[in-house]
This record gives C-alpha cells, sequence and structure tokens, in this order.
C-alpha cells in the first residue's frame, strides 16, 4: 500500500482520539530508529515529545525488542493465576529500587487503568469512598479516570460520579494572588485544601490523587514543600496519598519517579508509559506494605484480563535493564540540565514565550500576548483561530514533532536524546518562535 492509500483507509475506519474526524491527514509512518520518526516519503522527523510522553527509551530499542521475541517463543500470554518469570522480575526490579515501605505491584494495561485501580483500592483499604483531585489535571479518559480528570476532557462524562471532588491547586506563574514568597504560596493552597477536606468531611475521603508533576496541563511543579503538606493533610485524615506517575515517572525527571525529587513518600504510585517505553501497552499501582498486606485475607476486588501481560511485562524487565545499564537517570540529570539553559536563552530572547518550566526532560513553553499581564496567547479552552495548531504545524513542517495543550508547548524528547541532537532541534523551536512574535504579538 502507498501512504494516501495508507491514510485514506485509516481516515475510514479507525476512529482517532481527542479530534474531529472530518479532514485528518496522517502522516504515514515508515519506519523509526532512535528519537527519529521517518514518514514514507523519507522525510525525518525529531520526535520531542516522546510521542505522548511514553517512548523514553527511544525507537528501535533492541533489548526490548529481543525480549519480546525470546518471551514470545516460549509463551505470549497467561492469565495473573499463573506464575510468569517476566511479571514476578519486573515486579521485584521495582519494588527493590523504592523505599523499605512499598510491598507489591499491581499491573494494568495503561495509566487510566492504573488510576482506576489505585482509587479503587484506596477506597477498598480506608472504607470511605470520597476521592479528591485537581483542577487543570489529566488522570485519563475511563469513567473513573476522566471524572478525576480535572480540565474539559471530563465534560463529556458528566455528571460526575458521585464523590468526586475536585480541588484548586497552586499555578505559581498565573497566579493573581500576590504572595510574598513561594512558601506563602505553599502555605495559602495547603490551607485550603485542608479546609475543603474539613467540609467534605475528613472521615469520607478514601484519597487524594494528584499528578506529581502536572503534565499535559502545562508541566507544572508545585511551590516548594506543597507536597509535603498533602502528605501531612492526608496523615492527619487517614487519607491515602496517590501520586500520578504516569508521565513523570521512569526517570522523565531525572529521578525513577518524581516524588523522589520532593523527600515525600505516597501510599500509592500510579505508572504506565515510560515503564517499558510504550512497546507493548502496560502500566500498575505500586502500594505500600500496609496495603498490600490488607489484602492477605480480604478480597482484592480488582481484574483485568491482561494484567501483567507477559510480553509487556518482558518489554518492562528489557526497559528497566536498559534504564540501568545505561545511567539513563545520570544522563537525563545532564542533558535537563543543558535544555533548562537552552530554554532559559529562548525566553530571554522571544516577548511571546511568558514562561518556560523544566525538570530533567519534561519541560513546556508557556506562550503569552503580553510579558508584563501574563496574558495567554490562546484563553482557556478557546483557539477560534486554530493558533496553535498553526504554530504546531510550522514545527512539524521543519521535522519538529511535539503537542500543546492550551497555551504551552511541551518539550518532552526521549530520554537518550543527546546534547546535540537538542541543540538541532531547539534552534527550529528557536525559528517557529520569531514567526510567533512578529505574527501573533
Amino acid at each position: 500500500m502507498n501512504a494516501k492509500e495508507i491514510a485514506d483507509m485509516q481516515n475510514e475506519n479507525v476512529l482517532l482520539s481527542w479530534s474531529k474526524q472530518a479532514g485528518l491527514n496522517p502522516i504515514v509512518v515508515d519506519h523509526a530508529e532512535g528519537i527519529y520518526i521517518y514518514d514514507t516519503d523519507g522525510k525525518r522527523y525529531a520526535d520531542m515529545s516522546s510521542e505522548q510522553v511514553n517512548m523514553n527509551a527511544g525507537y528501535g530499542n533492541k533489548e526490548m525488542a529481543d525480549a519480546i521475541k525470546e518471551q514470545l517463543d516460549k509463551y505470549a500470554y497467561v492469565q495473573g493465576s499463573w506464575g510468569s518469570e517476566p511479571r514476578a522480575k519486573l515486579a521485584k526490579s521495582i519494588i527493590d529500587r523504592l523505599p523499605d515501605s512499598f510491598g507489591k505491584v499491581f499491573f494494568t494495561n495503561g495509566g487510566a487503568d492504573a488510576n482506576e485501580n489505585a482509587i479503587k483500592i484506596a477506597r477498598m483499604y480506608t472504607g470511605r469512598f470520597k476521592v479528591m483531585s485537581q483542577y487543570r489535571s489529566y488522570h485519563g479518559s475511563t469513567f473513573g479516570a476522566g471524572n478525576l480528570t480535572g480540565e474539559p476532557r471530563h465534560f463529556a462524562l458528566e455528571p460526575a460520579i458521585p464523590g468526586f471532588i475536585h480541588f484548586r491547586g497552586p499555578y505559581s506563574y498565573q497566579e493573581k494572588i500576590k504572595f510574598a514568597s513561594e512558601q506563602e504560596e505553599c502555605d495559602y493552597y495547603v490551607d485550603k485544601l485542608r479546609e475543603q477536606v474539613i467540609f467534605e468531611g475528613g472521615d469520607r475521603v478514601a484519597a487524594i490523587i494528584l499528578e506529581t508533576i502536572i503534565g499535559s496541563n502545562g508541566i507544572i511543579m508545585y511551590p516548594k514543600n506543597y507536597l509535603k503538606g498533602v502528605r501531612e493533610i492526608c496523615d492527619e485524615f487517614g487519607i491515602m496519598m496517590i501520586c500520578d506517575e504516569v508521565m513523570a515517572g521512569w526517570y522523565r525527571t531525572g529521578k525513577m519517579f518524581a516524588f523522589m525529587n520532593y523527600d515525600v513518600t505516597p501510599d500509592i504510585i500510579t505508572f504506565a508509559k515510560g515503564v517499558n517505553s510504550g512497546y507493548i501497552p502496560l502500566g500498575g499501582c505500586i502500594v505500600k506494605n500496609k496495603i498490600a498486606h490488607f489484602f492477605d485475607d480480604k478480597f482484592l476486588s480488582c481484574g483485568l484480563t491482561y494484567s501483567g501481560h507477559p510480553l509487556a511485562c518482558a518489554a518492562g524487565v528489557a526497559c528497566q535493564e536498559f534504564y540501568l545499564k545505561n545511567d539513563i537517570e545520570g544522563h537525563v540529570q545532564k542533558v535537563g540540565k543543558f535544555l533548562g539553559e537552552k530554554l532559559e536563552a529562548i525566553k530571554e530572547k522571544h516577548k511571546s514565550v511568558g514562561d518556560v518550566r523544566y525538570i530533567g526532560l519534561f519541560s513546556g513553553i508557556e506562550l503569552v500576548k503580553d510579558r508584563r499581564t501574563k496574558e495567554p496567547l490562546v484563553s482557556w479552552g478557546q483557539d477560534p483561530q486554530g493558533i496553535m495548531g498553526k504554530i504546531i504545524g510550522e514545527l512539524k513542517a521543519r521535522g519538529f514533532f511535539t503537542y500543546s495543550h492550551e497555551n504551552v508547548i511541551v518539550v518532552a524528547p526521549p530520554l537518550i536524546i543527546t546534547e546535540e541532537q537538542l541543540s538541532e532541534e531547539l534552534e527550529k523551536l528557536d525559528q517557529v518562535l520569531s514567526i510567533v512574535d512578529e505574527k501573533y504579538i
């Protein structure tokens, strides 16, 4: 089949995520290697968002491919009641690298059902039914995870499930209150959350779930000590703290999990994406020992046909070994520092750039009409001229592939990227931002 035949067939037969279906014009992929994707015309695209922040180890990873093939020759699938070496080895590899307080892993197919099962476990463990999550968050689009999500993508799921409650968390760059210090801002939002917990009934709240670093909604990091404050509220009221690490986990921030940057430990960690870099769908939730042992004589009412799929776990074992063997943690810290310096220079140069936020290889560029007022380039939920789409299109035309959400451009390349590759791609970003300065400001 040629590229047009493939694109036409896909458009005729496939419903695609988060899109109006008419007028789609997919680029047809021929092959991919390292950080690059090649279309059928031979054009090269640098994947500067790791697809959906999941291709951490890049394309064509031989270790994972070989592990999948080797496992496939033994058996492709057995259900969870059978013992499976890759399932056992991956769970042990994860638990062994976490604080001793963590006990077991429940495997899922991806991030949304990781969050679904995490809140189910929290509700069973606590005997409570309310779950609190932030506005300006994304936890998935299945019914439970979609109700956790605190932005317009949950509208299709309304009316909401009883007991799902949103709260407003900090967004320092766009904050209207003029705080004297970062700690003052932290205290304000922690106090507001504690007040809301009290109003909801602290003995009725099973869990507070939050992205350790807000991903799709702008790569937003909390004020120093905010996560500690949430931890203290959870401890005070006996609430489970769940950190959604679906995007931020697996060395994306320069640590195995993002919470490790903030001297705080959740009760449950949810993960997906980078656990095996998207080679086969896989996710999960990791629970502390006290939760794991609760189910020694209590029925765990969680189940998925493909929980701990052997092929996915084989890829996961190989991916984790790849991370460790190649010191991806140290590499991300080094290259992430370089990325941060480059982004600060871009901010200094371009009047359309209001803020840059980065940690490791997880970064966002917030575009504004006016730096002084911080007015966003496009308003929340409104982009009638498709300005951000045009900007992303300009980048794609130059071979820089990424996505945006509202007025933030995501820059989160595969963790194997080099400084030289980053420099080459950020030059393209610099060119496009010059167009934005001239055309939209």
